[in-house]
């Protein structure tokens, strides 16, 4: 009788436990159905003043990012400005943008190290120039030995597109001072002859050139034709928790991208005011880069896991990423489906 009475119990505190499980209404927990996103009201975008992101500035200035992404619950759009991607993905890796316009070459090492973020789309191809002082030789990367060069930090796309060009052709890299630096210092010390050379993404090799403080004696696309440069990156937070917006976030970037292609004197004014830079050396900048704004992230895909192995090799990371591990091109169909 006894050992019924206990198995009776026992049965009953069961039940009652299970039913505490089960019913997660009973407790104010909702169930992952009942679950509602959280709309974001702030969006923080960082892009950096170079004419290869002019398409955030266009979206910025024609006020498409407030008129398009309201209708989403964000009321405010929050644009930091960065010298370069490395601090950017800084930034990002501390929580501080939801999104980036960035080259490709910096979040591989971001993403390395634990970054949740994918790049959604293409921002622009090629677009930078290895500019020597009037009065320094060059008759091919062997000529660079001795030199020094100022270019964007280790793990850039100047750099690790530098690197690769000056190894492809039998140069050793150890030969040749290689100064990590912001666009603005760089051009400063060039002006100033404390270095013999930059490799820096438009407009600043134009800006030198309109100085008569250098040249350009190559570009980009001939050291590597069509690498990808900068692109456009989203937070895994963001994919996950706002498809909708994400998806408009991309048809933002390519209407933007499509209103660059087809009015650059117009994207040139914008460009200008935004950075207070002069037009006629943004205009100039534009006519003679050898650059392309494009949003289609499938061109970027080759260049940037190929910029990852690069990576690897020189010890920036230490893992292999594939493109899985960058890419989520998804969304992009769907924008443009």
């Amino acid at each position: 009788m006894r050992k019924f009475i206990f198995i009776a119990l026992l049965a009953a505190v069961v039940v009652v436990t299970m039913g505490c499980i089960s019913s997660p209404e009973k407790s104010g927990n909702a169930t992952s159905s009942e679950k509602t996103t959280v709309n974001i009201t702030t969006l923080h975008i960082g892009y950096q003043p170079s004419t290869h992101q002019i398409a955030e500035m266009v979206a910025s200035d024609k006020g498409w990012w407030a008129e398009d992404l309201k209708p989403f619950g964000v009321a405010t759009v929050d644009e930091k400005v960065f010298q370069s991607g490395p601090p950017e993905m800084q930034a990002m890796l501390a929580g501080a943008l939801d999104i980036a316009y960035v080259g490709t070459a910096p979040p591989i090492t971001a993403i390395a190290q634990g970054l949740d973020a994918k790049i959604v789309a293409a921002v622009n191809i090629n677009g930078s120039d290895l500019v020597l002082r009037p009065n320094i030789t060059y008759s091919g990367p062997k000529s660079l030995e001795g030199l020094s060069i100022g270019t964007f930090p280790p793990g850039s796309i100047q750099d690790i597109v530098m690197k690769k060009w000056l190894k492809d052709n039998g140069v050793d890299i150890s030969k040749v001072q290689i100064h990590g630096m912001g666009p603005g210092d760089a051009v400063t010390a060039i002006e100033a002859g404390k270095i013999d050379g930059v490799f820096l993404p438009h407009p600043s090799p134009s800006q030198i050139a309109l100085d008569g403080k250098g040249r350009s004696v190559v570009q980009s696309g001939e050291m590597w034709p069509n690498h990808a440069c900068c692109s456009l990156l989203i937070s895994g937070k963001l994919l996950r928790e706002q498809p909708a917006l994400v998806e408009q976030i991309i048809k933002t970037h390519i209407k933007a991208t499509e209103y660059v292609n087809a009015h650059p004197d117009e994207a040139a004014q914008i460009y200008a005011q935004k950075t207070g830079q002069n037009l006629a050396m943004v205009k100039e900048s534009i006519k003679n880069w050898d650059g392309k704004w494009i949003s289609d992230p499938t061109i970027q895909i080759p260049s940037t896991v190929e910029y990852a192995k690069i990576d690897q090799q020189l010890g920036y990371i230490n893992k292999t990423l594939s493109k899985d591990d960058l890419f989520d091109t998804g969304f992009y169909a769907k924008a443009v489906a």
